[in-house]
């Protein structure tokens, strides 16, 4: 089996608010003001991918990603996980939408593949769209699962497992297929050694640009502008603070609800 975890670096989502930036230009956080680390949901992915190779005993995983140069760290992780192999489109462009990021995954995964199973996080750390997954099953014209916290492989087909407002549900599907994996507690993600981060970085990743996968930048392939960002700012709340005078206690007290009463307008 062969098995593809595509995998998304964004700014880490636990940074104090202090540290967190906003390019007004560019309508998005600045990465250089705060740690990058993988989306969350891709490492729940990367795990899954791991956990059924462990089962099935054979199988190819490959980390793909598309964005700029810094995300090969987060593939280097993946290697050091022990993926089989990883490649990079590198795109520079800031925050492309959730459409060209499909079309540009689904040319990659055309030219390492074919696969098996493709395996998306179920949504972002940084904007949540949560919609690249099922446009690239599109792209591709294979099926698509969503919600997926669990996989298993019986009789040369593939269980899947996921949760709903109703209880859970199992579904039975073939491959070649897109699956989105939401967090489980089977599926917290593994912490590689020391070792295996050293070696991940004498193993080869494959570099491409856009242009390798014969996408332009003014090509429609690489997106549609179906929507715009307008607007983006950090929220700001006001807070006052009064103090009330007075020589003794009972005069502050009094000077305390002669305020509330102004402010109120009420007894």
């Amino acid at each position: 089996m062969r098995i593809l975890v595509c995998l998304k670096q964004i700014i880490d989502p636990e940074i104090p608010a202090r540290d967190f930036r906003i390019d007004p230009i560019k309508l998005e956080a600045v990465r250089g003001s705060a740690n990058l680390v993988t989306n969350i949901f891709c490492e729940n992915a990367l795990e899954m991918a791991l956990q059924l190779r462990e089962h099935i005993g054979a199988a190819e995983i490959t980390a793909l990603s598309c964005g700029p140069l810094t995300a090969e760290d987060s593939l280097r992780k993946a290697l050091a996980m022990k993926a089989d192999a990883a490649a990079l489109v590198v795109d520079e462009r800031s925050n492309p939408d959730p459409l060209t990021v499909a079309r540009i995954l689904a040319a990659a995964s055309r030219k390492l593949g074919p696969f098996d199973l493709i395996l998306v996080g179920r949504e972002a750390g940084d904007w949540g769209a949560g919609q690249t997954g099922a446009l690239m099953a599109e792209e591709l014209e294979i099926p698509c699962v969503s919600f997926v916290d669990r996989i298993e492989s019986a009789k040369g087909k593939l269980l899947l497992k996921r949760q709903t407002d109703t209880g859970w549900e199992l579904i039975e599907a073939e491959s070649p297929i897109v699956v989105t994996i939401t967090n489980d507690e089977n599926n917290v993600p593994r912490i590689p050694k020391v070792r295996d981060v050293m070696m991940s970085y004498r193993q080869p990743l494959t570099k491409w640009t856009l242009d390798d996968l014969d996408i332009t930048t003014d090509d429609d392939r690489t997106g549609n502008n179906y929507y715009e960002v307008v607007h983006l700012l950090i929220p700001e709340k006001e807070a006052r603070c009064e103090f009330v005078s007075g020589d003794t206690l009972d005069e502050k007290v009094e000077a305390f609800a002669r305020h509330i009463i102004e402010v109120t307008g009420r007894l």
